[in-house]
């Protein structure tokens, strides 16, 4: 078994998660501590100009340099706040582009500088040999799903709602099917941020003070991606356009904001399982909000749960991730499998990066 350390900060922008675990990449030990630290407004707000630039960013751009400065400096804190030694660091980065159709995607952060300030070998660059050899690259959390879903009952749908929304199946007999099942977090906190300057819709009251709007939600719901089986993968932005079509923007605050929720909850009851899952277990900080919670009660036949109900710490269930998958690239273990990504065959990935 292996000590590690798994980073993470999602599409949601909002911060970067670290948590401590002992694995041998295929189970785990135990768990240990973790820690949030979130991003100051202005790295926020300049990571969020990073996505809308990334197709035609250079990567010698000056703000990118200076954002990914101070994104790494956080992570390198967030290791350090931990208080913990670790055999080796799982660092994801920042996903500020991801096109698998082009055969590209790109998280950024100073790997070298966090070797540096962590003082053990670094994994990273977790996704480019799935999307070189063809998959998705995305999701990469369902065989650490498996993993720590040990001995619960299955079929079981896994559900993380960050600024995208992911869905890993794991069935009766292990099998493993993945998808990104459309926007997550991110459509709503744009809606809010731009509305009421709120970085999120707090308890899901803008929401719930609202009604859904039934022909902008048919809009949505006819974009193409919906028909496509799975695995499949989204950027953040994926679906500007189709919002900025969708007469979303006639809306009042709180309509639109209801009509968010309920798309992102109809979009996760037209994942393309294979069986309908005993239980819906709900991580990332969509299960923070009650208006997502209810729209995904209302729309889903079994029960829907925060990840806390099976044992599971919702705020670290990525970062532990990125832990798990840390000490598989060590072990030249696969990250991505056909049913996960799509990929041809079991896919090894990453690299890593001793200190200095």
């Amino acid at each position: 078994m292996l000590r590690a350390i798994g980073l993470m900060s999602g599409t949601s922008l909002d911060g970067v998660d670290a948590a401590w675990l002992e694995t041998d990449g295929e189970r785990i030990a135990g768990f240990g501590p973790t820690v949030t630290l979130p991003y100051d407004a202005r790295l926020r707000a300049d990571l969020r100009r990073l996505l809308e630039r990334a197709p035609t960013l250079g990567p010698d751009d000056p703000a990118l340099a200076d954002a990914v400065a101070r994104l790494t400096a956080r992570h390198a804190e967030a290791v350090a706040a931990l208080g913990r030694h670790a055999d080796i660091v799982g660092f994801h980065g920042q996903t500020i582009l991801h096109r698998p159709a082009e055969r590209r995607t790109w998280q950024v952060g100073d790997v070298v500088a966090l070797a540096r300030a962590a003082r053990v070998p670094v994994a990273h660059d977790f996704r480019s040999a799935d999307v070189a050899a063809g998959g998705e690259g995305a999701p990469l959390a369902p065989i650490f799903h498996d993993a720590v879903a040990a001995g619960l009952q299955r079929p079981l749908a896994v559900l993380n709602i960050g600024g995208v929304a992911n869905v890993t199946w794991i069935g009766a007999d292990g099998t493993l099917l993945a998808c990104d099942t459309g926007p997550g977090n991110g459509p709503l906190d744009d809606w809010v941020a731009a509305h009421t300057g709120a970085a999120y819709d707090r308890d899901g009251a803008l929401a719930a003070a609202g009604g859904a709007d039934a022909a902008v939600l048919a809009r949505l719901l006819a974009h193409p991606y919906f028909a496509r089986p799975a695995p499949k993968s989204l950027d953040r932005l994926d679906f500007s356009a189709a919002l900025a079509a969708s007469g979303l923007a006639s809306l009042a605050p709180a309509d639109g904001a209801a009509t968010l929720v309920t798309f992102l909850a109809e979009a996760v009851a037209r994942a393309p399982l294979p069986a309908p899952p005993r239980r819906w277990l709900v991580g990332g900080g969509g299960r923070r909000n009650p208006a997502i919670m209810a729209a995904l009660r209302a729309r889903l036949p079994a029960p829907v749960a925060p990840v806390e109900d099976a044992g599971w710490d919702g705020d670290a269930l990525e970062a532990q991730c990125f832990g798990f998958l840390a000490v598989r690239v060590r072990r030249g273990l696969p990250l991505s499998y056909p049913g996960t990504t799509g990929v041809p065959r079991p896919c090894p990935g990453g690299r890593i990066t001793p200190p200095p």
